[in-house]
């Protein structure tokens, strides 16, 4: 039976090619997580009024993938000391944020954030990555589902 993981870590294009080519991921939905507007577009998003982030939530196979991998791949796909921010994308809504559906997934997330944070990749940078529990996950448009494989696109830095 698969698991859900939820991550935002800036345009949740490239999040969700990224996390498509993981053995043992099922499935990747983009969409809003962590803010206050019930059923938010897109355009409410982007006025960063929403207090939701870009992000995307991963079916898996726990047998095929642990969510400690999926945390390393989380991690190596962003900068986790830019707040509010991810390349040209700036905003709330392109935050990094774990979003934990069990005390499971927190503790693993929070160990994981502690690691890095020891590990000295980030020298004289904090890592900014909120770690919140997973509320309503609202799926994005189906014009922003598998994007890049729809305009066959290597990368999001267009967003």
């Amino acid at each position: 039976m698969a698991e859900k993981a939820t991550f935002a870590a800036g345009c949740f294009w490239g999040i969700e090619a990224s996390f498509r080519k993981v053995k043992g991921v099922v499935n990747v939905t983009v969409g809003y997580s962590g803010g206050k507007t019930p059923n938010p577009t897109y355009e409410q998003v982007c006025t960063d009024r929403t207090g939701h982030a870009e992000s995307v939530m991963v079916e898996y196979d726990p047998k095929l993938v642990t969510y400690d991998q999926l945390l390393e791949v989380f991690w190596s796909i962003h900068d986790p000391t830019t707040k509010n921010r991810q390349g040209p994308d700036f905003g709330s809504q392109y935050r990094s944020a774990i979003f934990y559906h069990t005390p499971e997934q927190k503790e693993k997330a929070v160990a994981s954030k502690d690691a890095l944070g020891r590990s000295g990749r980030y020298v004289d940078r904090k890592i900014v990555t909120e770690i919140v529990s997973a509320q309503e996950f609202y799926p994005a448009e189906e014009y922003h589902q598998r994007y890049n494989e729809k305009h066959n696109l290597r990368s999001c830095r267009v967003c």
